[in-house]
């Protein structure tokens, strides 16, 4: 429960944020501030000043340390890259993907509205999710919600193919 217990201590009490962190590098991660520096991409100058109560952490450092803890305590069998799309793009999608050695699992979230496909965005975080892919005309509204990176398609060669197709056709 190691986000969990960030936030909860976070809204506890002041300073609940840097005792709440400290507590689960050294019990729960067992890994140094530097380790953990790295994953999230946070300068260790930042955590610094954190951890020794000099500031309290903007909303995007915590969701910073938030992401990396999910990276950090999630298995390999649960991390995973959801793709929001219809149901005839996701029937050629790979199960799977390789990224640095490590396999990351691709989870489909059919759609067939821009309104389905911001709910199974919500849903998507919500499962876990390290990011998500999803149609430009619904990633703006999806990356204002969402806390995990978003990735819009760029469909060029389907508009392309999809263009000869109806020019063949007419």
């Amino acid at each position: 429960m190691t986000v969990a217990d960030l936030i909860s201590g976070m809204l506890r009490e002041e300073g609940g944020f840097q005792k709440s962190f400290r507590d689960i590098l050294d019990n729960e991660l067992d890994m140094s501030l530097n380790e953990f520096c790295q994953v999230a991409g946070i300068s260790q100058s930042t955590m610094y000043k954190l951890l020794e109560d000099r500031r309290e952490p903007n909303l995007r450092t915590v969701r910073q340390v938030i992401k990396a803890l999910k990276i950090i305590t999630s298995s390999e069998e649960s991390r995973f890259i959801a793709v929001i799309a219809s149901t005839h793009v996701l029937d050629s999608l790979p199960k799977s993907v390789d990224y640095n050695g490590t396999t990351v699992l691709v989870k489909e979230y059919p759609v067939s509205t821009v309104e389905d496909a911001i709910i199974a965005a919500v849903r998507a975080e919500r499962d876990g999710a390290l990011g998500v892919v999803c149609a430009p005309i619904v990633a703006p509204t999806v990356e204002k919600i969402l806390s995990i990176p978003v990735s819009r398609v760029i469909p060029t060669d389907s508009v392309t193919l999809a263009m000869d197709r109806l020019l063949t056709s007419i």
